[in-house]
């Protein structure tokens, strides 16, 4: 039977090997300067007011692709209310994942902390790139089951076509060392068959999938796609907080909808700058499933009697906004290994075919950190520790929460729930992934992580709890999951379409105004979405420009 780790001296000295052995890796290879930082301003050097083609409100996983496409017909204004992430050494790199998800403050840091009403911790990307820029990098298309249920009529040589104008940029064949490889031999010694080798694709088995960071460990984000983009077309500014979108007004008794004109932001020495849209022009939020219901809200079209409650004026009824936000639940298991372990974030996953994906990662951590806190919130220590983790995300999810505002300050982050396994579906697609989790721990592939105790028998030493001893027991599996759970940070919805949006991502019931990422989908596209978000921008650019160039 594995017992968790107990501290001692000799443990302590070589937890400190080990933490040597990490400070003492190199940074990633220097680079030439991005092209796209010739255009990218502090938004305080921008006029008090200006006009556009498309006004895009967060540059982040979907905006910036979106920006690029746009660009190369039209004038196109990006507003991020973070700053820029290159030459940043934390996010630029794999070693400082953890560090970038730690060092958080109210306004200014990359990531912006948030807890759902659940109490799971949770981070928010805010800065150019969005959480292409804080995320551990992984990199795969969405399933076929995303493209049928979505409820959008999808293009699919447009997906493709899109999905490769992004691999070309932001997209690598990550190295496998020796943690990753073993997990990868784990998982076919556990049955998560066939072995797929390195695709992109999302395909049932095992695989290497693609990885946002370069053979050099540098990282790549969709702020690099704004290379794609007609320089003499494009702004983007940086520091720039959007607080609401401008509405036209018209008589009630009209029949006309009201019409995005253009957005107010604030500038980071609190100044207010106008944008506003030419003719034909729209306005575009991509500001993330926490960012653009907030914003909809604050701009007054949501629920009438909520926003009364706040009172903000009602500029349009819709009633489902802030409404079916999900998150998909992570679950999983952190070791000591009995050796000094790579740092490595997700290269490899195990597609099951029960909707559970199996993933793994290896880092140095404080020593003092709880195993549900491996990819989160740490304590401070002086120690560190080389942690393997095993983790589990389920497909979906079906279970569904809301969010709400908790100020009037665009800045501060809304009130959220989740409703974590309230559909039991998704439950038993944990138990299912966390008895997967146990069969690739029994592998011989992970016997080399193991320490030999003073009778000779060869165990894990755990981080936290285990697994239940018993993992046919549904009862003491599920208990598990609901103890063990956190995020996996691929939460979603709030604008999803056919209830806040239509299938061109066009606001129901207002005109020139689309959302244009996360919020609008009701499933998580296969093992990690930062590759259809991409997409996405990318696609509905291509789809604007055809749809405005068609004659009238």
């Amino acid at each position: 039977m594995a017992r968790p780790l107990r501290p001692c001296f000799l443990h302590a000295v070589f937890f400190w090997v080990l933490l040597r052995a990490a400070l003492s890796s190199a940074w990633p290879h220097s680079r030439e300067e991005p092209l796209y930082l010739k255009f990218v301003l502090n938004a305080t050097d921008f006029p008090m007011e200006d006009y556009y083609d498309y006004i895009i409100v967060g540059g982040g996983t979907a905006g910036c692709p979106l920006a690029a496409t746009l660009s190369q017909s039209y004038r196109v204004l990006v507003l991020e209310r973070g700053g820029i992430g290159y030459g940043n050494p934390n996010l630029m790199s794999q070693e400082g994942f953890l560090r970038t998800l730690m060092e958080v403050d109210m306004f200014r840091s990359p990531a912006q902390a948030f807890t759902s009403e659940e109490g799971v911790p949770n981070a928010r990307g805010r800065v150019l790139g969005g959480s292409s820029t804080i995320n551990a990098g992984f990199y795969s298309r969405a399933d076929s089951y995303f493209f049928h249920n979505s409820g959008v009529d999808w293009d699919l040589g447009v997906v493709n076509a899109s999905y490769a104008w992004v691999e070309k940029a932001v997209a690598f064949r990550p190295r496998l060392r020796s943690w990753q490889s073993a997990v990868r031999d784990a998982l076919l010694e556990a049955g998560v068959n066939p072995s797929n080798g390195f695709t992109f694709d999302h395909v049932v088995g095992t695989k290497i999938g693609g990885s946002t960071f370069d053979k050099f460990g540098r990282r790549h984000t969709s702020a690099d796609l704004l290379s794609y983009a007609k320089p003499s077309n494009i702004r983007v500014g940086v520091h720039a907080s959007v607080e609401r979108v401008l509405l036209a007004s018209t008589s009630a008794n009209s029949g006309l909808k009201p019409s995005a004109i253009g957005v107010v932001y604030r500038d980071q020495v609190g100044r207010y700058h106008h944008a506003m849209v030419r003719d034909h022009g729209e306005v575009i939020l991509s500001a993330g499933a926490i960012g653009s219901p907030q914003l909809l809200l604050l701009s007054g079209v949501g629920p009438r009697p909520y926003l009364s409650y706040w009172g903000i004026p009602v500029a349009h009824h819709l009633p489902f906004v802030g409404q079916f936000l999900y998150d998909n639940p992570r679950n999983g298991i952190s070791i000591v290994p009995s050796i000094p372990l790579e740092h490595s974030l997700i290269q490899v996953v195990g597609i099951t075919k029960s909707g559970a994906y199996i993933e793994a990662a290896s880092n140095v951590i404080p020593f003092s950190s709880p195993a549900r806190a491996v990819f989160l919130h740490t304590p401070s220590s002086l120690l560190n520790v080389t942690v393997a983790t095993l983790m589990g995300k389920i497909a979906g999810p079906l279970s569904s929460g809301s969010l709400r505002l908790a100020s009037m300050d665009v800045r501060i982050n809304p009130i959220v729930r989740f409703n974590y396994f309230s559909n039991l579906v998704d439950l038993e697609r944990c138990i299912s992934g966390t008895r997967k989790i146990g069969e690739v721990l029994r592998s011989q592939s992970l016997d080399y992580f193991k320490f030999r105790d003073w009778y000779g028998n060869r165990e894990f030493r755990y981080v936290g709890s285990p697994l239940p001893a018993d993992l046919s027991d549904d009862t003491q599996m599920a208990e598990h999951c609901r103890q063990t759970m956190t995020t996996i940070w691929h939460y979603h919805g709030g604008c999803v379409v056919g209830k806040v949006v239509n299938k061109e991502f066009r606001v129901l019931g207002v005109n020139a105004l689309r959302i244009v990422d996360g919020s609008t989908l009701n499933v998580s596209p296969g093992t990690n979405p930062q590759a259809t978000l991409m997409m996405l921008g990318r696609y509905v650019g291509l789809t604007m420009r055809r749809e405005r160039s068609r004659p009238k």
